[in-house]
């Protein structure tokens, strides 16, 4: 097996993050510090740090030079970072030393990584956007269309009181609208970072907040006014927001499971896997995938979040730790946006199943309305007293509850209890609710 499985060239497939896998490959990191370094001269040049003209020259080269990412290797494995050997590089792919002298200057290499990552954190939330909003959308028209379909619903895995399959949908869009919300204030966490050696920008002197300034415009990410170096909260702040929308698909994921388990089948999905032996499986792979990212995506971003104790002015330990868990995050959230966006059209109930259920269960799901039903006619503590001995009677002996409620209190109308739309709540409305946020998002 490789050793990741988006690298895989079996399992890539099943775990597919779509356009974010380009983000995070070697390729993609070279070219997104050399995009920093080249808007850092440019910068610099404008503001007189550097000679405007080497400024330019740098700037352009960055646009057109390629480097391998193999060269960097060797570097990386003894400085524990790859900017001095991409700078390296860089200085003599460039063959104009006059110019590449000024290049990285007054720059640590936590700027031009972190600078960089940023970049590619930026397309990677756009990403995962678009794909919620397709979800969404899918989503709401299904949780539209059924609102008023009701289903048994269940706590602890047992029968509980009727919802709406509606409802249910609703309560697994609710979370990613939530998620879509936080996203403007996610998105100023995308900050640009150049601080210096030990984030004093002692370097640039009096010009280094405006030097900041201008390379965060350049780059179009957020100006912090100060370094984050050391301050992991921004890079936290993004992986938690990918870490909640992998959580919201994954409970989907957990609840499809169930739903589409033989003896339930109370959903339908679009697209089943088959048994290597077993001709009859249709086995819920896209909710499996769900489940399994949502639980990865939880323990890496556990990792991250003890990886933001980073000590004093640069922690090595705490950054290659971010190095090893964040692409991993962002992928597996990807994919659970990617495959929910297949998955979520091809979502079909099963209505004669969910009728069932309320068969299977006795009556006992109004078993709560009965009680308040009573309660009209007696004392609630007996009304909840003679529901519950009927309980245990249907249990023991068999039956419905209906039949013997209506054997027990021959007098009293129990049809608005038994009839299982009187009992939705406002789980329809929930579900309505629902679906107009979605349009209004």
């Amino acid at each position: 097996m490789a050793g990741s499985a988006h690298d895989s060239a079996i399992y890539a497939r099943l775990f597919d993050a779509g356009e974010a896998s380009k983000l995070f490959t070697d390729t993609a990191e070279v070219r997104a510090m050399l995009i920093v370094e080249g808007a850092l001269a440019k910068a610099q040049g404008a503001l007189g740090i550097i000679p405007e003209l080497s400024a330019a020259a740098i700037h352009r080269a960055t646009l057109e030079i390629t480097l391998d990412p193999g060269g960097l290797g060797p570097a990386a494995a003894v400085n524990g970072v790859p900017v001095p050997g991409l700078v390296e590089a860089f200085r003599k792919e460039m063959q104009a030393p006059e110019h590449a002298q000024y290049l990285h200057w007054g720059a640590t290499s936590q700027d031009i990584v972190d600078t960089g990552l940023m970049l590619r954190l930026r397309q990677l939330l756009g990403l995962v956007e678009g794909n919620l909003r397709e979800v969404l959308k899918s989503l709401s028209d299904l949780a539209a269309a059924h609102a008023d379909l009701p289903m048994a619903g269940r706590t602890y895995g047992q029968y509980a009181t009727p919802v709406s399959f509606g409802s249910v949908v609703a309560q697994w869009g609710n979370p990613l609208l939530d998620c879509l919300d936080d996203l403007e204030g996610v998105n100023r966490s995308l900050l640009v970072s150049l601080s210096g050696a030990a984030g004093t920008g002692s370097v640039w002197g009096a010009k280094a907040p405006a030097l900041r300034a201008a390379l965060a415009e350049g780059l179009g990410l957020t100006d912090p006014g100060r370094s984050w170096h050391s301050d992991r909260g921004p890079l936290l702040r993004i992986t938690g927001w990918l870490t909640a929308v992998a959580v919201a698909l994954g409970k989907m994921g957990e609840d499809l499971i169930l739903m589409a388990q033989s003896g339930v089948g109370e959903v339908r999905l679009g697209q089943a896997g088959g048994s290597s032996t077993m001709p009859q499986k249709q086995n819920p792979v896209q909710p499996s995938v769900l489940v399994a990212v949502a639980r990865q995506v939880i323990g890496l971003n556990a990792t991250l979040q003890g990886a933001g104790l980073a000590r004093q002015e640069r922690d090595g330990a705490a950054w290659f730790t971010e190095w090893l868990t964040v692409p991993q995050l962002c992928l597996s959230a990807a994919t659970a946006a990617e495959v929910a966006k297949a998955l979520a059209p091809g979502l079909t109930p099963q209505p004669v199943a969910m009728r069932a259920a309320f068969d299977q269960s006795q009556g006992l799901m109004q078993a709560e309305a009965l009680s308040f039903h009573l309660s009209a006619h007696m004392p609630r503590p007996e009304a909840q007293a003679a529901v519950k001995k009927l309980c245990r009677q249907v249990i023991a002996e068999g039956g419905d509850l209906g039949t013997a409620a209506r054997a027990d209190f021959p007098g009293i109308d129990l049809s608005p209890v038994f009839d299982g739309t009187a009992q939705l709540g406002e789980a329809p409305a929930f579900a309505r609710k629902f679906a107009v946020r979605v349009r209004n998002a």
